[in-house]
C-alpha cells in the first residue's frame, strides 16, 4: 500500500517539479503570427482583412504579446501588453477585448491568456502550437451576450 502512495504521489508530483538539468527551453510559441482570417466564425463582410500575434519572451520571467488588426473598413488597431508568467495581472494597452490580463506556461508550447476588461472576465485564451512549429491554434473560451458559454478555435499560421 505504501508503495502504491509513493508511485501515485510521484506520479502527481514529478511532472511539476522544477528541472535544473540545464538551460531554460525556448518556447516555439515565440514569434509572429497571422490569423487564417478566411475561417473566422463571423460573415465574411465583417471579418478583419489580417490579425498578427507576436509572442516575445521579455526576460525575467515575463511574456510580450502584441496585436495588429487591419479591419475590412481600413482602420487599424495594436494593443499590447507585458505580463509575468506567473499568472500575476498587468495592464493591457489599447485592447478592444481587454485592459488586463494574467498568463502562465504550463509547457513551452502552450500559453494560457485570462482577460479581462472593465472589472470583468472576458475570456480565456489557450495558445499551443503544433509539433512541427508552423501553425498555431487558439481556443478562446467566454460567454456570449445570453451568459452562454462558447469555445472558438482561430487557427494561426507562423510568418517568423
Amino acid at each position: 500500500m505504501k508503495m502504491l502512495f509513493a508511485t501515485v504521489l510521484a506520479v502527481f508530483l514529478i511532472p511539476n517539479a522544477p528541472v535544473f538539468a540545464g538551460p531554460p527551453i525556448a518556447s516555439p510559441l515565440v514569434g509572429r503570427w497571422t490569423v487564417d482570417t478566411s475561417r473566422l466564425p463571423i460573415p465574411p463582410e465583417a471579418r478583419p482583412k489580417s490579425v498578427t500575434f507576436t509572442f516575445e519572451d521579455a526576460g525575467n520571467g515575463k511574456w510580450s504579446t502584441q496585436v495588429d488588426i487591419a479591419n475590412a473598413d481600413g482602420t487599424k488597431l495594436h494593443s499590447e501588453g507585458i505580463a509575468s508568467l506567473d499568472g500575476t495581472p498587468a495592464v493591457v494597452k489599447d485592447s478592444i477585448e481587454a485592459d488586463i490580463a494574467a498568463v502562465k506556461m504550463p509547457s513551452p508550447n502552450v500559453l494560457i491568456m485570462q482577460l479581462g476588461k472593465g472589472g470583468m472576465p472576458a475570456s480565456t485564451r489557450i495558445y499551443t502550437v503544433a509539433a512541427d512549429g508552423k501553425s498555431m491554434i487558439e481556443t478562446a473560451a467566454y460567454f456570449d451576450k445570453e451568459g452562454r458559454p462558447v469555445l472558438r478555435t482561430n487557427y494561426f499560421t507562423r510568418i517568423r
